[in-house]
C-alpha cells in the first residue's frame, strides 16, 4: 500500500504533463496551485489526526482508535483525505493545462465516491460495535 502511494504522484504527474495553450492559462495555473495547497493541507492534517495506523487501513485490521476522529479537518468535512487528494490531482492537471489530467481527476473523484459509499457505513458500524463492547465490560 505504501509503495503504491509513493509511485502514484509520479504517474499522475506524467499523465498530467500534456500542455494545451490558451487564454487564461495563468489563471488556471494559480487556481491549480491553490487547489494543490488546500488539498495538501487536508491530506497532511488528516494524516496527523489519524496517524500512520488510522491512515493505512487500521480500522480494517481491528486496530481502532479510542473514538472516531471528529477534530480538524474532519470537523470541516467527511473524508478530507479523499477530497484533498482529489484536489491535488485536479490542481496538478490545471497547473499543467492537461485535459487528460482533468478527466483522470474526475475518475479519481468518482472512484473515491464509490469507496466512501462502502467505507462510511463500515466505519460507523465498527465504532458502534466498539462502543457496545466497551459498555458491556
Amino acid at each position: 500500500m505504501i509503495c503504491i502511494t509513493a509511485f502514484r504522484p509520479y504517474h499522475s504527474g506524467y499523465a498530467c504533463s500534456g500542455q494545451v495553450g490558451g487564454v487564461g492559462q495563468r489563471g488556471a495555473f494559480y487556481a491549480g496551485a491553490g487547489l494543490m495547497a488546500s488539498g495538501s493541507a487536508l491530506v497532511l492534517s488528516s494524516f496527523l489526526a489519524l496517524g500512520f495506523t488510522g491512515t493505512f487501513l487500521g480500522d480494517y485490521f481491528g486496530i481502532l482508535m479510542d473514538q472516531k476522529v471528529t477534530g480538524f479537518p474532519f470537523s470541516l468535512m467527511d473524508n478530507p483525505m479523499y477530497w484533498g487528494s482529489t484536489a491535488n490531482y485536479l490542481g496538478l492537471a490545471l497547473m499543467n493545462a492537461s485535459p487528460v489530467g482533468i478527466v483522470l481527476s474526475a475518475v479519481v473523484g468518482v472512484s473515491y465516491q464509490v469507496a466512501i459509499k462502502y467505507e462510511g457505513p463500515f466505519t460507523e458500524q465498527i465504532y458502534r460495535q466498539s462502543k457496545g463492547c466497551s459498555k458491556r465490560e
